[in-house]
């Protein structure tokens, strides 16, 4: 039968306690339910029944169990892309590489670090650069942790550290730099300066970071300016497209001129040729004419100057007509002076082989009359008359 059907054991209750009068059913008092647990578990542990005393066993199992969990608690494991820094009461001891460690809990630290993954940090606003403009500029930098116990330790905040020295070396690289520099053609100059400017400010609080490249971004002029800066860029890329199309001229019209040159100096130094070894000649026949003058004066001068004559005539295209004769014809004159222009060349030879012949004539004959017009050389020199 149940403790509590009618007519059972109305006076008890599973835990032993008495009604409080009459047909009380309430729950126990539970400072007695407490006392009961504590006493049959002190029996367990070897304590008697009801006994008061200290139980060395149970404080040796809970050492015991204490010392398990400390133990197990101290297992910890970095990551691979991580390294940790181990602290012994407060105090560097050592940095341990990924994978699963032990350590003594509250007596050592561990502090994970990620030393692979590249992280980048921004900077931006408006500065003033060298000729006093002001210029809107964003810059991206790039840095690694290539030592865990500086980048935790030896600075309060490394990352603010290194935010701080970003900002300052682009305003002082930009502050050194002109505007059109800045928006054109020295960008790339600007983001190594800069990047030279860091790795010397976060050198000397070795933060332990690696800077692995800064990205200079598009720069621009303040809104309320930025048309006209516009404007005075595109006119120095239309400066560049001119310079280059006039090299492209320069190197087209160069070698022209240059052969030219060559051709106008190849034609002096040939003229300079022809006029000395003209004159050489002429003195030449001079000299040889010389001592037939001598010989026949008279007969020298009328030659000369019917050669002259002859020669001046030749060039002209007027014809003298003896008129006493009373007839009058006509001639074809341009079709003449054609043929004499043409066989002009064709007569200077054969003058001079005529006055081969007439020089061995003279040589063989000294015995011709020396107011023979033929014994005197026809062609010896037209340098002058007497």
């Amino acid at each position: 039968m149940a403790w509590n059907e009618p007519g059972n054991n109305k006076d008890k209750d599973p835990w032993g306690n008495k009604p409080r009068g009459g047909n009380d059913q309430g729950p126990p008092d539970f400072d007695e339910l407490m006392k009961k647990l504590g006493s049959r578990m002190g029996g367990v542990f070897g304590g008697g029944k009801g006994s008061g005393g200290f139980s060395w066993g149970a404080a040796v199992v809970v050492l015991i169990l204490a010392a398990v969990v400390w133990g197990i608690s101290g297992f910890y494991t970095i990551k691979n892309a991580e390294q940790g820094v181990v602290l012994h009461f407060g105090q560097y001891k050592e940095t341990v590489s990924s994978g699963l460690h032990w350590k003594p809990t509250f007596i050592d630290k561990v502090y994970p670090v990620d030393t692979r993954t590249v992280r980048s940090i921004p900077a931006s606003g408006y500065m003033l650069t060298k000729d006093e403009n002001v210029v809107r500029v964003q810059i991206e930098v790039q840095y690694k942790v290539n030592d865990p116990k500086a980048y935790k330790f030896n600075v309060t905040d490394a990352v603010d550290s290194l935010s701080q020295a970003v900002d300052a070396s682009l305003r002082y690289v930009v502050g050194h730099t002109t505007m059109d520099d800045i928006l054109t053609t020295g960008r790339e100059q600007v983001r190594r300066d800069t990047w030279d400017l860091i790795n010397k400010t976060i050198a000397q609080y070795h933060l332990g970071i690696d800077i692995q490249d800064v990205n200079f971004l598009p720069a621009r002029a303040p809104d309320a300016v930025k048309a006209a800066f516009d404007d005075a860029i595109a006119a120095k890329e239309d400066e560049q497209r001119y310079i280059r199309e006039a090299e492209a001229y320069a190197s087209e019209v160069e070698p022209i001129a240059r052969g030219k040159a060559t051709r106008i100096l190849q034609e002096a130094d040939a003229y300079k040729q022809q006029v000395v070894l003209k004159a050489q000649g002429e003195v030449a026949r001079f000299n040889k004419l010389l001592p037939e003058y001598e010989a026949s004066p008279k007969v020298t001068r009328t030659r000369l100057y019917l050669e002259t004559i002859e020669q001046v005539y030749g060039n002209s295209s007027k014809v003298l007509v003896d008129g006493s004769s009373g007839n009058l014809m006509y001639l074809p004159l341009d079709k003449l002076m054609e043929k004499q222009q043409s066989s002009k060349a064709n007569d200077n030879n054969g003058d001079e082989l005529f006055q081969i012949q007439q020089r061995q004539g003279q040589a063989s004959d000294s015995g011709l009359s020396s107011s023979d017009p033929r014994g005197v050389n026809r062609n010896a020199g037209r340098t002058g008359r007497d």
